[in-house]
């Protein structure tokens, strides 16, 4: 049997679960919020064309009016200054729009601190328990924030100071970009950087790191609890809009549910397996 005759047979039968990671994507959907003087992306919207009536009689059609990156979207290097002279999103390679993908669960430490961020020694410690990083891979940060994405206010979770939401260190964020063979970080919250890297040095090292070195970025994502913590295989297509710097995007992930013995894997997804208590802080 070839190769992908033996994908196909394996999602039909369930031994390969097609997991969706991406949030529905509505007028509700949580959007990023800048302060004055900065421009802000519009909410996303349905305008009818023609829905069986004289507009169109056999047909039902919409415009939609979104920002580039609204929603689970896919961030392109040409996003950030950094990356300015790299990738629009229409120049990502085809290639790596599939690849293997694992995930680094700090839901625990985020439900007791909004603004938890990953450092190189948590990703350090995970990699002695779980193996190295994915060559050309994505790296996708669990903190359970897809929980809050019916609610904006939740969702952004803003006071004076600003927004409070976890995130990745400065130290951490150029390290992955700059030491590690991944392709990208995928996270569940609006952006891949923290609600307070606005005031990090320098402000958004994930998009500065990470799109500066070519990488990209997942955002909004949800079910990453449904992932085993390696052997996921992520597909992330963005529309290839010419000169654009991200795109809304479909994401699915490929979970194999049984071992060679025919026994699911399921249980599986997300435990931690690096012996210690995963809800102590560190």
């Amino acid at each position: 049997m070839s190769v992908l005759r033996s994908l196909m047979e394996s999602v039909r039968s369930g031994a390969v679960e097609v997991v969706d990671l991406t949030a529905p994507l509505s007028q509700d959907t949580p959007i990023l919020q800048l302060p004055e003087p900065f421009g802000n992306t519009i909410p996303f919207r349905l305008e009818e064309i023609s829905r069986y009536d004289d507009r169109g009689p056999a047909w039902y059609w919409n415009d939609i009016h979104t920002g580039e990156h609204t929603g689970t979207h896919f961030d392109a290097p040409i996003h950030w200054v950094t990356g300015r002279d790299g990738q629009d999103v229409s120049q990502v390679p085809a290639g790596s729009l599939l690849a293997s993908a694992v995930v680094l669960d700090f839901s625990a430490e985020a439900s007791k601190d909004p603004d938890f961020l990953l450092q190189i020694s948590h990703v350090r410690e995970w990699e002695q328990a779980n193996g190295p990083l994915p060559e050309g891979g994505w790296l996708l940060y669990r903190t359970g924030w897809d929980t809050r994405a019916a609610d904006q206010a939740a969702f952004i979770n803003a006071d004076a100071t600003g927004p409070h939401t976890p995130g990745i260190s400065v130290e951490c964020a150029r390290w992955l970009a700059e030491q590690t063979p991944i392709l990208g970080v995928g996270v569940e919250t609006v952006g891949t950087d923290a609600g307070a890297a606005h005031s990090f040095d320098p402000a958004f090292p994930c998009h500065s790191f990470l799109l500066g070195a070519g990488k990209y970025g997942l955002t909004q994502l949800r079910n990453l609890d449904r992932l085993p913590v390696t052997g996921a295989v992520v597909i992330a297509p963005p529309l290839p809009i010419l000169g654009g710097s991200g795109s809304p995007v479909r994401v699915l992930a490929l979970v194999e549910r049984r071992s060679s013995g025919g026994e699911s894997e399921r249980s599986n997804a997300n435990e931690p397996r690096s012996g210690r208590d995963h809800g102590h802080e560190r």
